[in-house]
């Protein structure tokens, strides 16, 4: 078995573990509430990396202004609780029609 496959295996194993651990232990395992918060933070922290990396990069450099202003448009859309497909779109129009307009 090669190593590449040993550590796909292992991250499954591991992955189906943590899946496992969530039905098994509630309501055994009371978390603070503090930690809890520290959780809420953690996941939306988390969140708004990712949707940084997402919406600023490409191939290791800035994407352009478009993109950002698309996802810009979709935070705004969903903030103000519009319907998912108006959101999506949204967002995509708008970067469409800022590269349309040469923006890169």
């Amino acid at each position: 078995m090669s190593a590449t496959v040993a550590v796909i295996l292992v991250l499954a194993v591991g992955t189906y573990a943590f899946r496992l651990v969530g039905p098994a232990l509630h309501g055994r395992v009371e978390l603070p509430a503090r930690v809890q918060e520290l959780l809420a933070a953690g996941a939306v922290v988390l969140l708004v990396a990712l949707l940084a990396t997402g919406a600023l990069t490409e191939g290791g450099g800035f994407a352009g202004w478009a993109r950002p202003a698309g996802v810009l448009v979709g935070g705004v859309l969903a903030w103000r609780r519009a319907p998912f497909a108006v959101v999506v779109l949204g967002a995509a129009a708008t970067t469409a029609a800022l590269r349309a307009a040469g923006v890169a």
